[in-house]
């Protein structure tokens, strides 16, 4: 077994993120895209950073921000360098990626596809803002009012485990309130 030097394992870091992002064909969080790092090999997250913001000053990947959301690209230059550098991903980190990148991208997207929070206003009054998102876009989103913690909190819960009854609900009201 050969011992990789520091050199070795921050090109075959970058390399590995290139794969991924050129993996999955479309744009991708930074949260996701750490997750699917995470399934090939145990990397630290300020490394990940810092491999990220290497790679952006050297124009590999593109950032922006949607949705309130940090989201990467990987661009034509990265496409190409990632061509003439994948032979230095070992196979078994290739591997691990092939196999785990579908199934870890739909659990992803659903984990994020359902979105509740709450913030405070004042001591006694939380603005609660919930939200569906599909393909990195809010599909359906609604703010209400509480006013106590515990209350957005239960409103924030009752959201993330039954948006799915509760937005055909709300659409159906809607739709039908214009038929009356």
């Amino acid at each position: 077994m050969k011992i990789n030097t520091d050199s070795e394992t921050l090109a075959e870091n970058k390399v590995l993120i290139l794969y991924i992002l050129d993996q999955t064909h479309k744009p991708i969080t930074n949260d996701n895209l750490y997750k699917l790092v995470l399934t090939a090999v145990d990397m630290n997250y300020f490394y990940f950073q810092q491999f990220l913001l290497d790679m952006i000053n050297t124009k590999f990947i593109v950032s922006y921000t949607k949705e309130d959301q940090l989201i990467y690209e990987l661009t034509e230059q990265g496409k190409n360098t990632l061509d003439l550098t994948l032979d230095i991903l070992p196979g078994i980190v290739k591997l691990k990626v092939d196999t785990n990148l579908k199934n870890t991208l739909e659990k992803v997207e659903e984990e994020h596809s359902i979105i509740a929070e709450y913030t405070p206003k004042n001591e006694n009054n939380y603005v609660i803002n919930c939200k569906i998102v599909e393909n990195n876009e809010t599909v359906f989103e609604v703010k209400t009012f509480a006013y106590s913690r515990e209350q957005a909190k239960e409103i924030v819960e009752n959201w993330k485990n039954n948006a799915e009854k509760i937005y055909p609900k709300i659409l159906d009201l809607l739709h039908n309130s214009s038929n009356n």
